[in-house]
């Protein structure tokens, strides 16, 4: 009989299991030697394969834990090497992970208290503290907003725009050509027209442009900012923004996913300035919160805006249950099976505080800002702009797009780093999101280094 994870012998069943998993891990670490495995796709696609062998045999095989967790770490793309850069991809700290196991080991889910009891009340309040964080601790802003857990920024986005629909009816969204594409893709899904897009000239959205389509548009309408774009880390003039709306009576939202994380920091939060006269605001905390995936939250200004996602089954909240005082979860997500993401973040926010989340917030915007300054003082380098949060955007200079893109490709298939790319003012760019607080000045070196070898001249 195959022995379970939870129950009075659980911990017991899992301490040799943890072992074999961090050996493989370290052993897997090793055989990569670097930030991503050699080879390419086809390569690194054949070692797995072997490994795999059978995906589903016809006897089990007692070594498969060892073998699997080896090759996968293997295979990886370790955002913890100072050298994987490419994109919005955080080395998750070590007590939220371990918390994170300790979510799967009692795998509470969160669509009825009954599956739930402790997970339920601590997802209501470290959710409302989140959301505090975003509208505001004192007056009516802090019994009004609330915050619902999901998986990341793309479901964030669908559901302020599906609350701005329930509520406003069939509502046109405004958004800047720097938007995430998923909010275009949310239109779709919720059969609303076609975004009306404003430029975004310097990469963020444009003040006068978005006022004059305000003035031109009927409404409804709902308007979408940007406070950290993936591209370049941009954050749109939120104060002006928020103006606009509020002057034509324009919904807001405002898409945080990356950007959020500067709540934490005292020296980097004034850039968020606006953020509370938002309706709606995406945050994810698997991004600048250092959380193992998924970590993501929609905020809300008033919690009564919530009230359309309210539904009923008589199995998880009968209207006696509910009357009796059992708490009616359906309303907290259009998910129903949900596991308590919110234990891991609630651990790392009592663990680290916010000093301690501010001080790694500080750090990667600090490194971020070394780098910029390296490559703005090395001659063979082309600096886009100083960064905004921790993204900074390179080429070789006189280079080509091809030849970027190449030099891109090649780090990656000899494994020796992970890059991003970007396309802005018309030319491609090499991409470094810095989201490792561990990396130092000598890794940052190293990267230019690394780029400066490859590239032909």
């Amino acid at each position: 009989m195959s022995p379970l994870a939870s129950g009075p012998q659980g911990p017991t069943t899992l301490r040799p299991l943890l072992t074999t998993v961090l050996d493989a891990l370290t052993a897997g670490a090793a055989t990569r030697d670097g930030p991503l495995p050699a080879g390419g796709p086809t390569e690194v696609a054949a070692r797995l394969r072997e490994a795999l062998g059978d995906p589903f045999p016809e006897h089990g095989d007692e070594d498969a834990l060892r073998t699997l967790v080896q090759a996968l770490a293997a295979g990886a793309a370790d955002p913890a090497d100072p050298l994987c850069t490419a994109h919005l991809h955080c080395p998750p700290l070590a007590v939220a992970t371990a918390a994170d196991l300790a979510a799967s080991v009692l795998n509470p889910s969160l669509d009825s208290w009954d599956q739930a009891p402790a997970a339920s009340e601590l997802e209501a309040l470290v959710t409302r503290a989140l959301a505090a964080e975003v509208y505001g601790e004192t007056g009516q802003a802090r019994s009004a907003g609330d915050a619902l857990v999901t998986t990341g920024g793309t479901e964030s986005n669908q559901l302020a725009l599906l609350l701005a629909r329930e509520h406003h009816g069939h509502t046109q969204l405004v958004c800047a050509e720097n938007a995430h594409h998923s909010l275009r893709r949310a239109t779709w899904l919720l059969g609303l027209p076609e975004p009306v897009t404003v430029p975004a000239p310097a990469g963020t959205m444009d003040p006068a442009a978005l006022g004059e389509a305000l003035t031109a548009l009927p409404g409804p309408l709902l308007v979408a900012a940007t406070a950290g774009t993936t591209d370049a880390g941009l954050i749109d003039p939120l104060p002006d923004i928020a103006a606009l709306c509020e002057t034509h009576g324009a919904r807001l939202h405002i898409d945080a996913a990356y950007g959020g994380g500067l709540l934490f920091s005292d020296r980097h939060r004034p850039k968020l300035d606006g953020l509370a006269r938002a309706h709606t605001v995406t945050l994810d905390l698997h991004k600048l919160g250092w959380q193992p995936v998924a970590a993501g939250l929609l905020a809300v200004r008033d919690r009564h805006d919530l009230a359309p996602l309210g539904h009923h089954a008589d199995y998880l909240n009968a209207d006696d249950d509910t009357e009796a005082g059992l708490p009616d979860l359906l309303g907290r997500s259009l998910r129903t099976t949900r596991r308590p993401d919110i234990l891991k973040i609630a651990v790392t926010l009592k663990t680290l505080g916010r000093t301690g989340l501010g001080a790694l917030v500080d750090r990667v915007c600090e490194r971020a800002a070394e780098f910029a300054e390296l490559i703005h003082r090395h001659p063979h380098f082309e600096l886009h702009d100083r960064p905004t949060i921790s993204t900074v955007l390179f080429r070789p200079a006189d280079a080509t797009d091809d030849t970027v893109a190449a030099v891109r490709r090649t780090l990656l298939t000899e494994g020796r780093a992970v890059l991003g790319r970007a396309r802005l003012d018309d030319r491609l760019w090499l991409k470094a999101t810095l989201l490792n607080p561990h990396t130092g000045a000598d890794d940052l070196a190293a990267l230019l280094k690394l780029v400066e070898g490859h590239t032909p001249r």
